[in-house]
Parts: structure tokens; sequence; C-alpha cells
């Protein structure tokens, strides 16, 4: 099986009696034995130890390492979910072999049976394709419930390539949910930047009917534009996935990823976005990928990967 069990020395931080941190909230539960209890809100961290992804798309090693990063940031954050709350820590689900498909099976179940058992799943990456095993969990959720699903990258690259050799690789996880999905593909990119994207790629989110917003007009000062884009977005669908590549950040806050850049969007600004999604009631499920320990200076990105992952669970599940 391509599944680790949680270690729960990860989780640490201040001592107290009380329940004031993420690690003494977080329960580690071994074999992927998803908790079926539906009375109080659940998050379900599920972790992606895999780069084969990264690998196949030329990029950076070391993104394998970023859920164990991410786990460690975020249990010295203080906790302010509802105290009826609970925060169920699943594992990682690794590569052997170079076999990403599998590995790929194995989360797409697991998030089709977090969001069956009403958790909130937070996956934790890992390279970027990661969003097709996660993408096509969701959509097998919603598909009994005749639910449509819109997904919003906050990206600087559309993630739309073609797979290589009939492979997907950490660029082609969204091209791969709309050759699948086809007219039920909703995805709304943000943060594009031009820079890293050739003109072979615009052409291709034309055909597959995304939306888009380049890093130049993706600004505080164009909110008013901004909001009602992403308005219009959720307005058009009834359920949300939330995919945040952390080199989505400018470099100056997330210098810890496989492809950074300089000209990324600022963290007060992408929570603002944030704020407005989970304020939607439609956002279900969210990933943080792309995060690489091995570049990483005094632990910057994963704070911040982290300070996401809180940011937007505790909005969603207040």
């Amino acid at each position: 099986m391509l599944h680790q069990n949680p270690n729960p020395s990860l989780w640490s931080g201040r001592k107290s009696e009380t329940i004031e941190y993420w690690h003494q909230a977080a329960i580690s539960i071994k074999d992927l034995k998803v908790d079926e209890t539906q009375e109080y809100p659940k998050v379900g961290i599920l972790g992606y130890a895999g780069e084969e992804g990264v690998k196949r798309n030329q990029g950076r090693l070391g993104t394998a390492e970023g859920p164990n990063a991410i786990r460690k940031s975020l249990g010295s954050l203080a906790f302010h979910l509802p105290e009826t709350s609970r925060i169920f820590d699943y594992g990682d689900v690794y590569t052997e072999n170079s076999d990403l498909e599998s590995s790929h099976e194995l989360i797409t179940d697991t998030v089709f049976n977090l969001l069956e058992t009403k958790h909130f799943p937070i996956l934790l990456g890992g390279g970027h394709d990661l969003a097709l095993a996660h993408g096509r969990g969701v959509y097998k959720h919603l598909a009994s419930k005749n639910q449509t699903l819109g997904i919003i990258n906050m990206d600087a690259h559309f993630d739309l390539r073609p797979t290589i050799d009939g492979k997907g690789h950490s660029g082609s996880p969204f091209l791969q949910l709309a050759q699948e999905n086809q007219d039920a593909f909703k995805y709304l990119c943000l943060g594009v930047q031009r820079s890293v994207n050739p003109k072979s790629l615009f052409e291709t989110a034309d055909k597959v009917g995304a939306k888009w917003m380049v890093m130049e007009d993706f600004r505080l000062n164009n909110w008013e534009v901004i909001q009602e884009k992403i308005l219009w977005f959720l307005d058009s669908v009834d359920k949300i996935y939330l995919s945040i590549d952390m080199d989505g950040f400018s470099s100056a806050f997330a210098p810890g990823v496989s492809a950074p850049s300089p000209m990324g969007f600022r963290p007060e600004f992408a929570f603002k976005v944030f704020e407005l999604l989970s304020s939607s009631k439609k956002l279900i499920s969210m990933d943080v990928v792309e995060l690489n320990p091995a570049f990483d200076h005094d632990q910057a990105t994963a704070r911040l990967a982290a300070r996401c992952a809180e940011y937007v669970a505790r909005k969603v599940l207040r």
C-alpha cells in the first residue's frame, strides 16, 4: 500500500492544559481509517509525499518533504476552530518506482471518502500533479449529487501543459481534468505570469474554457474588478475546490518552491481572496502544493503554507 501512517511527533508546540494550539487538536489516524462520525466539523489532512510529477516536468526536486514541513509549522499555530471540531491527520501517500498513477488512485479514493464523511480535506503537497488526483475525488463526490464544481487555482502557471508520452506531470493536472470532464470543467486561474506561460498555454486555456487573471491585474489596487470576477465564477458553480501553489507567491515570501518567482502575489492579498471564497460557503476542499523545503529559508515558505491552511480552515468551519 502506498501509504505511510502519520508521525505524531511532527505535531508539537507550546503546552497548555486546554486545547490552544493545532498540535493539541491533531489526531493521528492509522491505515486511512476515515472517521465516519458526522456530528462535528472535521478537517482531514492528507499528505502527498511525491515528486515524480515534478521530476517529469523538469522541476527542482525536494517537494516530497513538503507535507511534513507544513505539519511542523501547523502544529505551533493557535487553535481558533470551533471547540467541537476535530483535526484528523491521515498520513501521507507516496510514490514507488515512479508509479505516479497508483499514488493518484489512492489519493482520489481517499479524497472521495473524506468528502463523503463530511470532512473538509486539506491536502499537503508534494508536486502540483496532486491536483489531478484531488480533483478526480471531488468530481466523484459531486457526481451523485448532480452538483457542479469550480476549480480555483492560485498559481503563476496555468498547469495546462500536455502530458508527456501519455503520462501526467506537475504541469498537466488541469488539462487532464479538462479532458476528463469536458463541459463540466470550470476553471479560474489567478496570478498567471506571462513570463512563464507561453502563448500556446493561453490558447489551450481558451480551448478548455478556462478563466484567468494575469499577475499584472491581480493586485490590490484592482480589487473591485478581481472581486467581481471571482463572485461571477462562484455564482456559476455549486462547489469550489481551491488549489494554492506556493510558487504563485512572490519569492520574497515563498523562496522554498520548485519554480520561484519575484513577481508573484503578496500574502495579505491572497488571504483577502481566501476570505472571499470562504464566505461563499461553497468551498469544500483545498490543497497547498509545491513547497520545497530544500530551498526554504528559516521555514518561511512552510510557515506561509501552514498559515494558508489554518486561515481557510478557520474561515470555512466557523
